[in-house]
């Protein structure tokens, strides 16, 4: 009987590259995990303002540096292996950023409550100074008010001198404003008298412009017929 070592010898062929397949994929798969660091403290609102902006620079730099090693994996034999370990990479820093995120969001938000309490606290502790000044205070006297005297009603001859008075007043301006008025009446007259001449001389112009178009329309039509009907010869 024959032994056949065909397939012991093909099977010692293929160990070393399964046993190389093996080893690579515990390399791709055995990394360690980034290990979570606290967020750092914060101690005031502009240092919470400032790790604001920092993990909105750093998430930008995460999923960056996320697509950059998404290209390099494709590059690679393992490349779920490769891609598995770039999306826990960049879930475990967003992690972080998130921490730090909260953080100061929590802080800015305490300030905030804090900042609201003491004016609240203030404007109580002025409005008891305020209320203790006042009942320290004696009351104010209380002022009598006298009704006053009804006016008085002026006598019959104090009307007549008004009335007088009033008249002497109308006839002194009336006197006074006489010879405005007359010099008002003698230039309404002249400027009449003015536009009185100055429609007389238009329609002497205008009929002097139709007497000569008339004239020179009598011409125009001598020479018409003179031209159409010329004298016979001799």
């Amino acid at each position: 009987m024959k032994t056949d070592l065909s397939m012991p010898r093909a099977l010692s062929a293929l160990l070393p590259a399964a046993l190389l397949s093996l080893l690579l994929a515990a390399c791709g798969t055995n990394r360690p995990a980034p290990r979570e660091v606290p967020p750092p403290p914060v101690s005031s609102v502009a240092q919470a303002n400032q790790q604001l902006a920092a993990v909105a620079r750093e998430r930008a730099g995460i999923e960056a540096r996320f697509a950059e090693r998404e290209r390099v994996c494709y590059d690679k034999f393992f490349v779920n292996n490769c891609l598995d370990e770039a999306k826990e990479r960049r879930r475990s820093a967003l992690v972080a950023q998130r921490a730090i995120e909260v953080q100061a969001e929590r802080f800015k938000r305490q300030a905030a409550v804090d900042e609201r309490d003491r004016k609240l606290a203030e404007a109580d502790k002025k409005y008891r100074e305020e209320e203790a000044r006042l009942a320290a205070q004696p009351p104010a006297p209380v002022r009598t008010v006298q009704d006053l005297p009804p006016p008085r009603q002026p006598t019959v001859p104090q009307r007549v001198a008004e009335r007088d008075a009033r008249v002497k007043e109308a006839q002194a301006r009336e006197t006074a404003e006489a010879p405005q008025r007359a010099g008002n009446v003698r230039e309404y007259e002249r400027r009449k008298a003015e536009s009185e001449e100055r429609q007389r001389e238009v329609a002497r112009k205008k009929a002097e412009r139709a007497a000569k178009a008339a004239k020179k329309a009598e011409e125009d039509a001598a020479r018409a017929a003179k031209a159409a009907n010329p004298a016979p010869a001799q």
